[in-house]
């Protein structure tokens, strides 16, 4: 498919409808100053000013395909609590669907509390379960995805480890996706690490190669790189690598090309959420077939853009469209 610019290829973008599959939470945050210290113990006191509430996980995932201008579907396993009907409340005032989600009586909404005094988190509070899905709600699960996937143009394996995705249902996904010649990105964590063999693309970040291959990787050694995913492509053979490197950078691989482009020099407030950005984009970039370079630059510079906010929040597109017009690795995709 062939593009006159990045204004027409964004335009592409709104075009695509994303399967999006995974662990969803809550973000809460508690905003208050502290000016004196607990006489009960030697602890700050918080005095709370305000709070918000927001998307979190496969669901900022969700956001990042959204802003886009695309249709994200939004597939996954919720409690029946408070924090999941504010969960499916913040989803429906979004604009997004909530045909995918389903409810358990056995499971409890993950939600993560952040405690913020003058842009600092002092502390983090989890409400949350990673057990498995038991049987009957991994198989509601399995059909729920089963019925969206045939009409969708990608689908996105968002991990946490929190239970939603296991070796079953990812094999299914996978196996059923490639039947479909739907392509598969999947970001990773560490209980499923080898388990998404035949994937369209694999995105760990630094961290998470390091503890899933354990192997002791140099982000400023491309050769020790390049050696830990020819050792996890023996493992999982999957179509397409994109490493996250932080100040580093991303470094991406296929069997025909490699890149690494570095990052770009920013105002670092907040690193939360980066990985979504970054693969939100990855997946619009293999769902149009573009060439592995340049989703890669696109998905490095998103990353960036969204660490210069603090909290967990999606891309600003026109912000991502103003840096992409001025990124030559990008431009010269179009000279071609």
């Amino acid at each position: 498919m062939q593009f006159n610019g990045l204004e027409a290829l964004f335009e592409a973008f709104k075009e695509l409808k994303i399967l999006i599959i995974g662990d969803v939470m809550l973000d809460a945050y508690i905003y208050g100053s502290v000016d004196r210290i607990s006489p009960e113990a030697p602890v700050p006191v918080l005095n709370v000013t305000s709070r918000d509430e927001r998307l979190g996980g496969a669901a900022n995932v969700a956001l990042n395909v959204r802003s886009f201008g695309a249709t994200p579907v939004l597939c996954s396993v919720i409690g029946e609590d408070l924090t999941g009907e504010n969960f499916l409340k913040l989803i429906s005032e979004s604009g997004m669907s909530t045909q995918g989600m389903i409810k358990s009586d056995l499971r409890m909404t993950t939600r993560k509390n952040r405690v913020i005094s003058t842009g600092h988190q002092l502390l983090r509070i989890d409400e949350e379960q990673s057990d498995l899905l038991c049987k009957k709600d991994q198989q509601t699960f399995l059909e729920r995805i089963s019925a969206l996937l045939p009409n969708c143009n990608a689908v996105i394996l968002q991990d946490y480890d929190k239970g939603c995705l296991d070796e079953v249902v990812i094999e299914q996904v996978i196996a059923e996706a490639r039947r479909l010649k739907i392509p598969v990105a999947v970001d990773p964590k560490k209980r499923n690490f080898s388990h998404y063999k035949g994937a369209t693309l694999f995105k760990p970040n630094l961290n998470e190669l390091r503890e899933g291959m354990k192997m002791d990787i140099n982000p400023g050694d491309l050769d020790s790189i390049v050696k830990a995913i020819f050792a996890l492509d023996h493992k999982i053979s999957c179509e397409n690598y994109l490493v996250t490197l932080s100040e580093y950078g991303v470094f991406a691989k296929n069997k025909e090309e490699e890149v690494r482009h570095p990052a770009h020099i920013r105002s670092i407030a907040d690193v939360s959420g980066a990985g979504d950005t970054v693969i939100a984009i990855a997946a619009l970039g293999i769902a149009l077939n573009l060439p592995l370079a340049f989703w890669a630059e696109l998905a490095n510079l998103g990353g960036g853009i969204v660490c210069e906010h603090s909290g967990v929040v999606p891309i600003d597109v026109k912000l991502l469209l103003a840096e992409a017009s001025a990124d030559q690795i990008l431009l010269n995709f179009f000279k071609n």
